[in-house]
């Protein structure tokens, strides 16, 4: 059964407020993850909307925006690159110290930013739908 496409936008605001809590908590890796996982839910929740079905099993984000086709804004795009490569690195990472090597408290905090300026335009585009 799927979700409710408002479910969907419940849980991606949520899932963001989380990775704020892990950042304030110094899980930079984990509040890295926790806002990739915020847009893609965001996501989810307007694919279901536009295509009426639950969507596909995946955490590509950017194959997520292809396939509703929406158009990102170009100051939007480099940040859901970013985030999207780094799904990889925080879902599995090979060693749990360089993870938290490369995630610090500055770069996690910008992305974090970034990814809830996402949101919010996800969330003006899932209200226009």
């Amino acid at each position: 059964m799927a979700k409710d496409p408002q479910e969907w936008m419940r849980q991606a605001r949520y899932d963001m407020r989380t990775a704020a809590y892990l950042l304030r908590g110094r899980r930079y890796g984990y509040a890295v993850f926790m806002c990739h996982l915020s847009l893609e839910k965001a996501l989810k929740g307007i694919f279901q909307r536009v295509k009426g079905h639950a969507p596909p099993k995946t955490h590509n984000l950017l194959y997520l925006i292809e396939t509703v086709a929406l158009s990102t804004p170009e100051e939007l795009l480099q940040p859901i690159t970013r985030l999207n490569r780094l799904s990889v690195v925080t879902r599995y990472p090979e060693d749990l110290r360089e993870m938290q090597r490369e995630f610090g408290p500055a770069r996690t905090r910008e992305l974090l930013q970034k990814g809830k300026e996402v949101l919010r335009w996800l969330e003006r585009k899932f209200s226009e739908l």
